[in-house]
């Protein structure tokens, strides 16, 4: 028996060139794209991996016959079942794109799609018989490029309710994956794919040039740290791997494989070539979307969709892997823009140095999220009644430092089984004393495991008693952090106007009603003299009056007695901000306020990365 030839990587992408090029022919593919007009051409757009061609309501994608370390479309056999992988993979979260999978056959005028007539294989010696199997390609429903994450976040137009929505949308789509086979997800077959992403990554950088020696250097130190850091994370890797977190995720979820169609976020594209890169610990999609959010310049939604979808889906355990993941993100990122940069009109052009100044903000990102990222995290409590705004402060304190947010009415609800909508909370029993314990005992447990993962914390809790805040600075106090207490307070009639409008709404987590309201003002204890002096005897510690976020005639109040202590007490006048986006405003305001305070020790991702 002959040995079988060696794979010719270059012969096979001049044909399949070919193909593409016969593809294009008017006729070729009217039969599947009834929406396109006589003679329409389409547009063709080359990734590393696939080819897609766009008619006006339909696009097809063929996979490029290439050999990899990381993927093997060598065969037509192997870019069939490649093809339909992924229309099963997105058919989960995405139906509405993912139409079918079509043979590209021969014919005596050419090349179309149609139905196979003879076996696949009969192609492989010889002349091309008619009605062979030649290739395959995935039909989709077209949908607006300009609804892309991606180009949204380029564009400045992605908005915090969009990102919401997408942390909600990704929790949703893991909480309906099924834990993953036992061959997946262990601690050393995870820390194998960043290790080889970087090998690989070294071999397609330049050795000679302009800053070739310091971008070397910087990759070892993201090496290094990559391996150590894997090693002291093994232990939680193969915990969260048998506590059910490793599942069939979707594996490429960088803003570019997320649209915006339909009110509502898809997630498309899923890695469909290894199975091995998508079973994988449901924090490492989330990570892909964290870094590409910092990739854009927007380290502050990438904190809020983190904050929202581990809060979705109860997994604050999984924060300490949150960097770890994240850089290795980045590093596959930079290594897929080299990639690109290779390929015959790719975004890197003839030169490649595009392609080369990409990779090489992608590794400073790398760094930044990874072996640089500081640990000095910062634990924020809010207090206020309700209605006060505390939890629009929260979040945007919580965005600033590039931290999460705890919510006393989420977790009180999931002590209980109940969603964070749910009503009736006080028929239940969810406010008696056991349970408000329960509550603060689980914020406190939370809070801690996320600052020894170096994550600052915002706690967004009413604190109406002083045990409840001296119970949180003792936290602070025992981990060797700075704490912040931030008090927010508005005229009465704004809070029950607020309490009112978010009944009717019926989206929040809060149960805060009138009766409520009438209650907590019975019990507070505000802070005094004597607590701001407490506070101001740590270094680091500050008392803060903000203002309540959402209407321009909110009261901004000094701490009472806080004159008389030393803390850093802080007046906002938003009658200054009168006739602007009052709310973002404040907001942006309080968060670039904490990560200033924070100083040049404080967090790199809590702040927006060099352009």
């Amino acid at each position: 028996m002959g040995e079988t030839p060696a794979f010719d990587e270059a012969a096979a992408l001049r044909a399949h060139a070919e193909r593409v090029a016969q593809l294009c022919r008017p006729g070729a593919v009217a039969r599947h794209l009834s929406q396109a007009p006589d003679g329409c051409l389409p547009q063709r757009i080359e990734t590393h991996l696939s080819t897609l061609l766009l008619y006006p309501e339909r696009v097809l994608k063929l996979k490029k016959p290439l050999c990899r370390p990381f993927v093997d479309f060598s065969t037509t056999a192997l870019r069939e079942a490649a093809c339909r992988h992924e229309l099963r993979l997105n058919r989960r979260a995405a139906p509405q794109l993912y139409l079918d999978v079509l043979p590209v056959c021969h014919t005596p005028d050419g090349l179309r799609l149609g139905a196979a007539t003879v076996p696949d294989g009969a192609v492989l010696h010889g002349a091309v018989p008619d009605g062979a199997v030649l290739d395959w390609a995935v039909l989709m429903r077209r949908f607006d490029a300009r609804q892309g994450f991606d180009h949204l976040a380029r564009a400045g137009q992605l908005q915090p309710a969009q990102v919401d929505a997408l942390a909600a949308e990704v929790a949703r789509f893991h909480a309906l994956l099924a834990p993953a086979p036992a061959g997946f997800g262990s601690a050393e077959r995870t820390r194998h794919w960043p290790r080889d992403n970087l090998r690989e990554l070294a071999a397609l950088l330049p050795r000679q040039g302009a800053g070739a020696a310091a971008r070397l250097a910087r990759l070892a130190q993201l090496a290094d740290w990559t391996e150590a850091r894997g090693a002291a994370l093994a232990a939680l890797i193969e915990q969260r791997r048998a506590g059910g977190r490793v599942r069939e995720c979707h594996g490429d979820l960088h803003l570019g494989n997320i649209v915006w169609a339909g009110g509502a976020p898809l997630l498309f594209d899923a890695l469909e070539f290894n199975p091995a890169l998508r079973h994988i610990d449901t924090l490492g999609d989330l990570a892909f979307c964290f870094m590409d959010l910092h990739a854009h310049g927007l380290p502050r939604l990438a904190w809020r969709f983190v904050s929202a979808a581990l809060e979705a889906a109860d997994d604050h355990a999984a924060l300490p892997l949150l960097g770890w993941w994240a850089a290795y993100r980045a590093a596959v990122r930079a290594k897929v823009a080299l990639l690109a940069g290779d390929e015959p009109g790719g975004p890197g052009g003839p030169a490649g140095q595009p392609a080369l100044a990409r990779a090489d903000a992608l590794l400073a990102l790398a760094l930044r999220l990874g072996p640089q990222q500081a640990a000095a995290p910062r634990l924020v409590l809010m207090m206020g009644l309700s209605g006060s705004g505390k939890s629009r402060v929260a979040a945007a304190l919580a965005e600033g430092l590039g931290g999460v947010r705890l919510r006393s009415d989420v977790e009180r609800k999931r002590l209980f089984g109940l969603a964070a909508d749910a009503r009736g909370g006080a028929a239940l029993g969810l406010y008696t004393p056991e349970a408000n314990r329960r509550t603060h005992a689980r914020l406190h447990a939370l809070a801690e495991g996320a600052l020894r993962a170096g994550v600052p914390v915002v706690l967004d809790a009413a604190s109406l008693r002083r045990s409840e805040r001296d119970a949180v600075r003792a936290l602070a106090a025992r981990l060797g952090l700075p704490f912040t207490l931030v008090l927010c307070e508005a005229p009465e009639a704004l809070l029950r106007e607020r309490l009112a409008q978010r009944a009717a709404r019926g989206d929040d987590a809060s149960d805060a009603g009138p009766e409520l309201l009438h209650w907590q003002q019975g019990l507070a204890e505000w802070p005094d003299a004597a607590e701001a002096a407490e506070a101001a005897a740590r270094p680091d510690t500050a008392v803060a009056a903000a203002g309540a976020a959402g209407a321009p005639d909110a009261r901004l109040a000094d701490v009472p007695g806080g004159a008389a202590g030393r803390a850093d007490i802080r007046r906002l006048d938003t009658a200054a901000a009168q006739g602007q986006a009052w709310p973002q405003q404040v907001e942006a305001w309080l968060a670039d306020w904490w990560v200033a305070r924070a100083g040049p020790a404080g967090r790199p991702a809590g702040s927006p990365p060099p352009a």
